[in-house]
């Protein structure tokens, strides 16, 4: 009896592996198509063999320079951006115990925007040029200092939140309160710098603000896919702690994890892949919040499969958001960060009304 027993439960629990296993390679395949559609989407019109031909170098001039000059750079920037984004969404939430916390709704996105509109604004990174007649525009002229200190400002935030939490010994709420704080106030700052400017300028600042999967060339997707490999290989070592941490921090501890040592390492890594992000890509707003919460109702809380889960569905969902930009009001380009805002904030809502709330 006790042997059928166990041979029931070995049967039940490989039941359980094989549904995990089979939902990620769904998502693996929803990726892949949402990319493939991504590189034959846009107003240049291309088939499914073109793009198939010019992704093995054999198609014409202008279809290869169209993939692999505009296409794939941004294909490549929205699976790696919203990876990250999704990435320390998911532990953020796991390590604060918080189902809100995000890069952005712990300041880390707004202290990006505040070193951005400073570089542009004082440190010379944007000049007012001549557009024709009585017109004008502002560049970047120095996307490098940008990104720099958009980092810096990300960085910042999370910085200040680890220090306040050794120093204080707040608990994971609060930390989210003090990211709250600084988002407010760096947004605050924001909002000065923009007064204090012509309208031009203010303009140009808006619009780094509303993100862009353009911005980033090969080297800078690089960057961001290393990172982002690096911290989710560190994700994966530890994901029976955070499995542990579920528990809540009792628990934790009680079952040998170093759980301050966990808090502080999750939190710097979420913090610097998320800022790494922000800041080549400008504000890209709900991914990581909304990717891991519609992956739990298929997976649960096991950290084993929620945390690859997690990336691949906010890469999904940031292609697929790219796509809506590009072609919703083609030839137009939408901001994504403002589309992401406005397509996640619906579909958030409704995930909360059908769990009847966030405990």
């Amino acid at each position: 009896m006790r042997r059928k027993s166990l041979e029931t439960l070995n049967n039940d629990y490989g039941r359980y592996i094989w549904r995990k296993w089979l939902v990620l390679l769904v998502l693996l395949v929803i990726t892949a198509a949402s990319g493939l559609f991504s590189l034959i989407a846009g107003s240049a019109g291309l088939s499914v063999k073109e793009v198939i031909l010019a992704i093995a170098h054999r198609g014409d001039l202008r279809t290869e320079t169209i993939i692999w000059n505009v296409r794939m750079p941004k294909l490549a920037t929205a699976a790696a951006v919203g990876a990250a984004l999704a990435l320390s969404g998911c532990i953020m939430q796991n390590v604060l115990r918080n189902p809100l916390a995000s890069s952005s709704t712990l300041g880390v996105s707004q202290g990006a925007s505040f070193g951005a509109a400073v570089a542009i604004v004082y440190f010379g990174a944007g000049i007012q040029v001549n557009a024709g007649g009585t017109s004008s525009a502002l560049t970047v002229t120095n996307p490098a200092l940008v990104t720099l200190c958009a980092f810096a400002g990300g960085m910042a935030t999370t910085v200040i939140i680890l220090a306040i939490s050794r120093l204080r010994g707040t608990t994971p709420a609060t930390m989210v309160l003090v990211g709250v704080a600084l988002s407010s106030m760096f947004t605050g700052g924001t909002a000065l710098i923009q007064y204090f400017c012509d309208d031009v300028m203010v303009a140009t600042v808006v619009y780094w603000t509303f993100g862009s999967l353009g911005r980033a060339g090969w080297r800078d997707i690089a960057i961001i896919v290393v990172l982002t490999f690096g911290a989710f290989g560190y994700f994966i070592y530890n994901r029976w702690n955070y499995n542990a941490m579920e528990s809540g921090t009792s628990t934790a501890k009680s079952l040998g994890v170093h759980v301050d040592a966990l808090i502080l390492s999750s939190m710097a890594l979420c913090a610097l892949i998320s800022s790494v992000a922000v800041a080549f890509v400008g504000c890209i707003s709900f991914i990581g919040l909304i990717a891991p919460h519609i992956m739990r109702r298929f997976l649960g809380n096991d950290y084993r499969f929620l945390i690859p889960a997690s990336a691949l569905c906010g890469s999904a969902l940031l292609i697929l958001s790219d796509i809506v930009s590009r072609t919703l009001l083609s030839p137009t380009v939408l901001p994504i960060g403002a589309l992401t805002s406005f397509l996640g904030a619906p579909l958030f809502l409704y995930l909360i009304i059908k769990r009847g709330g966030m405990k």
